[in-house]
C-alpha cells in the first residue's frame, strides 16, 4: 500500500490579540483531540472539513497512530490493510497534527489541554476486557482476549511472553476478536510470517502445542455476531479445519425475523451451514476449531493443582424472540485454558467524568456531561467512538457517531461558547509545554520513519518458505526504539532492543496501569 505523497496543506495559525485598524482578525478554533484510532481520526477529517474555521492537535498515548487497528487486530485480518490506507490518506494531508507519545492524565492534563485548546474530543477508545462474571473466571490460565490481542499485536506496554502450552483451548465469545483469537491460536506460525508479527511473538507461537480450539456462544448461528467475510477466512487456514455440529442450528420467529432483515446474517448462516455440511472423513487437519453454539458458559473448573481443567456449558433453547433460556443440561469440555471474548471496556482519563458501571464517559450525543444521567454539560468536552456509545460496531459506525459529536462541536464554536482558559492557545503553546516538561513527542513525519523502517525490516528478512511471499513489514515493540526512530535519533538496531521490554521510559506497564483488571501473564 503505496500512497503517492501529496503536497502538504500547512495548518493555519493565527494569534489572538488586537485586529490591525481596519481589518478584522478571523480567529480559528483550536481544537485537541485524544486518541488517534479511527474515531479520532474520522472526527478530526470531518472537523476539517466543516465550515469552521479550525486547527487540530491529534494527541495519541503510543508513539505510532492508527490506535485498535495496529494493536487490536489480528496482524491476518482480511481487511485491515484497506483501513490503514484509509487512516494514512487523512494524516499525510498535513492539515491534522500528530502528537504521540504524549498520554492525557500522565504528561499532560486534561486542564492543560482545556487551558490551550478551544475544545477537546475525547477518541480514546476500549482497551482493557469487559467483565465476565462466572466462578473460576480468576484462575491462572484463564485470560482476556484483550490482552492476548496486545500481546500478540506488539504492544510496547504488555509482557513480550505469553504462556502457550494448552493442547486444547476454550474461547468465549461469537465475535469477530473471538475469531481473531482463535484463528491466531490455531494457525501455523509460517502461515503469518508473511504479516508484521513481531519476531517475540512467531518465536512463541512456532512452539505452540495446540490441536483444538473450542468457540461457544450463548444463542444460535441466527444471534452470532460474527461478519461473513472474517468467518468465511477461517475456512481457508491451511491445516486447520472448522468443525460445526448440525445440532446446533435452531431458529425461532425472533431467529427467522433476523435473517429476513439482514443479508448479513444470512451469509453467516451459510457459511456455518456450509462448515456443517463437511463430511467428516475430509477432515486431515492436524488443528481444528469448534464453533459450539447454545452452550452459556457457567464455570472454569480446575484441577487439584488449581489450574484450569475444563470449561462446564449449559445447553440453552430459544424461547421464540430470538434470547435463549437454560435446559439445566450440562457438559464439562476439557481445555487448559480460557480465553473470554466477550466485549472491551474503556478506560477513565484523570479529570474527566467516567460512568463505571458502562465503561463510557457519559455524555449527551457527545456532549460530556458531569455524571451519568446528568444534563449538566462539561463544556467544550466532547466524546467520540468506543469512550462515548461502548464496544459497538465497525468503522461505519464510528464514523456517523464522530459527525453527530462534530455537529454539536460545531454548534457550540459558532454560537461563541469556545474558548480556552489562557491566551496561550494552540499547537505552539502545546509544542513549548511538550518540551518544558522533556515529553519526547512523536510527530505524523516521525510515524512516515517508523512505517519505512518497519518495511526495510520485513524486505530484509528475505524470500519466506513454500513460496509464501516476502514479508510487507516487521512490527518495531520497544517504546525506546519506537520513539528514536520517530524522532530521527540514535538507537540500536538489535533484534533484542527493537523488541524491548514493558515499562521503558517509564511508562506503567500494563499490569500496572489495569491491576486487577489485567488478565495476562504477570511473570517475565
Amino acid at each position: 500500500g503505496c500512497v503517492v505523497s501529496k503536497p502538504r496543506l500547512e495548518p493555519r495559525s493565527f494569534v489572538r490579540g488586537e485586529p490591525e485598524k481596519g481589518r478584522m482578525t478571523v480567529t480559528a478554533t483550536n481544537v485537541a483531540v485524544v486518541g488517534a484510532g479511527p474515531a479520532g481520526i474520522y472526527a478530526s477529517d470531518i472537523l476539517s472539513k466543516s465550515d469552521l474555521d479550525v486547527n487540530i492537535d491529534l494527541f495519541e498515548r503510543l508513539p505510532a497512530p492508527y490506535g485498535l487497528v495496529r494493536y487490536g487486530v489480528a496482524p491476518d485480518h482480511p481487511r485491515i490493510k484497506q483501513i490503514i490506507v484509509a487512516l494514512y490518506k487523512i494524516l499525510q494531508r498535513g492539515d491534522i497534527r500528530l502528537l504521540g507519545n504524549v498520554e492525557i492524565g500522565r504528561d499532560v492534563t486534561i486542564d492543560d489541554l482545556r487551558e490551550h485548546y478551544d475544545a477537546v474530543i475525547l477518541a480514546t477508545g476500549a482497551d482493557r476486557d469487559a467483565p465476565l462474571n462466572i466462578p473460576g473466571v480468576d484462575l491462572p490460565q484463564s485470560y482476556g482476549a484483550a490482552d492476548f490481542v496486545s500481546w500478540y499485536d506488539g504492544h510496547p506496554d504488555y509482557p513480550r511472553t505469553w504462556p502457550l502450552d494448552a493442547r486444547e483451548v476454550a474461547v468465549i465469545g461469537v465475535g469477530n476478536v473471538a475469531l481473531d483469537v482463535s484463528r491466531i491460536l490455531s494457525k501455523h506460525v509460517h502461515d503469518l510470517m508473511v504479516t508484521e508479527v513481531p519476531d517475540n511473538v512467531a518465536k512463541i507461537l512456532e512452539d505452540n502445542p495446540i490441536t483444538d480450539v473450542h468457540v461457544f456462544g450463548r444463542r444460535g448461528p441466527a444471534q452470532v455476531k460474527f461478519t461473513p467475510l472474517e468467518l468465511r477466512e477461517l475456512g481457508k487456514v491451511p491445516d486447520v479445519d472448522v468443525i460445526v455440529d448440525e445440532e446446533d442450528f435452531d431458529f425461532d420467529e425472533g431467529s427467522e425475523q433476523t435473517m429476513r432483515s439482514s443479508n448479513q446474517q444470512r451469509q453467516v448462516v451459510k457459511t456455518l451451514t456450509n462448515y456443517a455440511s463437511v463430511d467428516p472423513d475430509e477432515r486431515h487437519a492436524s488443528r481444528r476449531i469448534h464453533i459450539h453454539l447454545f452452550q452459556s458458559p457457567s464455570e472454569i473448573l480446575a484441577d487439584s493443582k488449581g489450574n484450569v481443567r475444563a470449561l462446564r456449558t449449559e445447553r440453552t433453547e430459544l424461547v421464540g424472540d430470538g434470547s435463549v433460556r437454560g435446559t439445566g443440561v450440562m457438559t464439562d469440555w476439557p481445555v487448559q485454558a480460557v480465553y473470554r471474548a466477550v466485549g472491551y471496556f474503556s478506560s477513565p482519563i484523570p479529570g474527566v467524568p467516567f460512568d463505571e458501571v458502562r465503561g463510557v464517559i457519559p455524555n449527551n450525543e457527545g456532549r460530556v456531561v458531569t455524571e451519568p444521567g446528568s444534563t449538566e454539560i462539561v463544556s467544550g468536552v466532547y466524546a467520540t467512538g468506543w469512550v462515548k456509545r461502548g464496544p459497538v460496531g465497525l468503522i461505519g459506525s464510528t464514523k456517523s457517531d464522530a459527525q453527530q459529536t462534530i455537529a454539536h462541536l460545531v454548534e457550540d464554536a459558532e454560537a461563541g461558547a469556545l474558548h480556552a482558559t489562557s491566551e496561550a492557545v494552540g499547537h505552539d503553546a502545546m509544542i513549548k509545554l511538550l518540551d518544558e516538561r522533556g515529553v519526547a513527542y512523536t510527530t505524523w513525519e516521525g510515524w512516515e520513519l517508523l512505517d519505512a523502517y518497519e518495511r526495510e525490516l520485513g524486505s530484509r528478512y528475505g524470500e519466506l518458505s513454500g513460496g509464501r511471499g516476502i514479508r510487507e513489514r516487521i512490527k518495531v515493540v520497544s517504546r525506546n526504539a519506537m520513539t528514536a526512530i520517530s524522532r530521527g535519533e540514535e538507537h540500536s538496531h538489535d533484534d533484542e532492543d527493537l523488541i524491548g521490554q514493558p515499562g521503558e521510559m517509564g511508562v506503567p506497564t500494563a499490569i500496572e496501569r489495569f491491576g486487577d483488571h489485567y488478565t495476562g501473564p504477570r511473570g517475565e
